[in-house]
């Protein structure tokens, strides 16, 4: 049975409707006739911050896993059956969350929730060992694509692994290592399949040209008969001090096409109105070629060909202050960073003008909008704050709250957290091919050796 919320808000006309299963299944729902697509998003509330070490990137392996077949569905299945019908699919992972989702023609709606109940109530019926190794080894190539072999690949991965102290839940990236890849066995992915893919651990929202009736419908038929599970062992503590307290810095030699200076600062959880504050003052900061870094660094100074700063948000645990500059020419990394913290001190100690805070707040606006615009970007982000937050209908005033900040609201923010004692640094200095081609070639071992030490203290897992 269908339990209704009757729950309902909008923003511009935009509305969602909550509904609870028997089994625990939390399902909302958001009509939306201006183009004929269902868009299905479905939140399943694990993420990397449930692993623990030795066993990274199971959440992620997991995600490939649910694409490998289950009882009904055969191999690569899923894929031929949503994209026969005229749709598109995917999935990913992150810190705080598992989703999947297809965009639909509206009257092929009922076939994503047929199949995305298979899998939810099968995978295990067709889970094999040569189904795990073959999606093991499709992971472990995404690694070497997207972090080992990339400039600045393993940056992310580098930073977390210095912003979140060992043993933190977000110490180590969703990718994992190579190592716990390896290790990873059946019988780890099947509990951790039941103690996490179960109704009462998800979050189901179908946005568009939808019969909201018949959804309900069709959703109790595949969706209800599915047994809730109790076995979920909840994230650790992601709680930490406010300020990091010194420096951490890390500098590295690689190839890549321009030296570069990252950085990420510790701010406060998302969900809070220092969080919101926080990204006005990185909007302000580094987002577009208006904003005061891009100003400073890249056309006054020209020390720098990019600047960037940008806002991770978490709600488990501090959300990070993502600063990104890329060098021009012989510009010396000490002269940017000098820049920077002028830059920094500068925010912190005078509070944004009017137009300054007026731009911010409308690129912020303008995201919002776009997200919402979609069947897909809408149902996502009402998976998002129910999840994280109890509660869709944030996702219609979410941007109440950041027009709502003030010019001394970010002041403060800056002031407080955007210091040198807050921030965790990267540093990428430029090795030359022919400096590498001659160190392997005189010392092949050594330099093998040099290269796993150019990982921070940490981040080798």
């Amino acid at each position: 049975m269908v339990h209704t919320a009757t729950h309902q808000a909008g923003s511009g006309g935009l509305t969602a409707t909550e509904h609870r299963l028997d089994n625990g299944l939390r399902l909302v729902l958001s009509e939306d006739h201006l183009t004929p697509v269902a868009a299905v998003c479905l939140w399943y509330d694990v993420g990397s911050r449930q692993e623990v070490r030795g066993h990274t990137g199971l959440a992620h392996l997991f995600e490939h896993l649910m694409f490998q077949g289950s009882a009904q569905v055969t191999g690569n299945g899923h894929f031929e059956l949503v994209q026969g019908a005229g749709g598109s699919l995917n999935g990913s992972t992150s810190f705080e969350r598992t989703n999947y989702f297809e965009t639909m023609p509206a009257h092929q709606l009922e076939l994503a929730l047929w199949l995305e109940a298979d899998r939810m109530g099968s995978l295990l019926a067709a889970l094999d060992e040569e189904s795990m190794e073959n999606q093991r080894d499709v992971v472990k190539n995404e690694r070497r694509q997207r972090y080992d072999n990339v400039p600045y690949g393993t940056a992310f991965e580098r930073m977390t692994a210095l912003a979140y102290p060992e043993g933190h839940p977000y110490h180590h990236t969703p990718i994992g290592s190579m190592a716990d890849l390896d290790a990873v066995t059946l019988d780890d992915a099947r509990a951790f399949f039941r103690a996490n893919y179960a109704p009462n651990n998800a979050v189901l929202a179908v946005v568009g040209d939808i019969d909201p009736e018949q959804t309900r419908r069709w959703v109790e038929k595949y969706f209800g008969s599915i047994p809730s599970h109790d076995g979920k062992v909840p994230p650790r503590d992601g709680t930490l001090p406010d300020i990091v307290g010194a420096e951490l810095r890390v500098e590295i030699q690689e190839e890549v096409p321009a030296r570069a200076l990252m950085a990420a600062y510790r701010l406060p959880r998302d969900g809070t109105r220092e969080c919101d504050a926080a990204e006005v003052a990185l909007t302000v900061l580094g987002d577009g070629m208006s904003s005061r870094l891009y100003n400073r660094l890249v056309r006054r100074d020209r020390t720098a060909i990019t600047a960037g700063f940008g806002l991770l948000r978490l709600a488990g645990a501090p959300s990070l202050g993502w600063l990104d500059v890329k060098a021009s020419g012989k510009a010396e990394i000490p002269q940017i960073e000098a820049a920077i913290d002028e830059e920094l001190a500068r925010l912190g100690a005078q509070a944004p003008t009017a137009e300054e805070m007026e731009r911010a707040q409308a690129l912020l606006e303008r995201g919002w909008l776009d997200q919402l615009s979609t069947a897909a970007g809408r149902a996502d982000t009402l998976c998002r704050y129910t999840v994280l937050f109890g509660d869709p209908q944030l996702a219609f005033t979410a941007i109440n709250r950041i027009l709502d900040v003030t010019a001394e609201e970010v002041r403060a923010i800056a002031a407080a957290r955007l210091r040198p004692d807050n921030r965790a640094v990267l540093v990428y200095d430029q090795v030359t091919s022919e400096d590498t081609a001659g160190t392997a070639a005189g010392e092949a071992g050594q330099a093998s050796a040099a290269r796993q030490n150019d990982k921070p203290e940490g981040a080798g897992r």
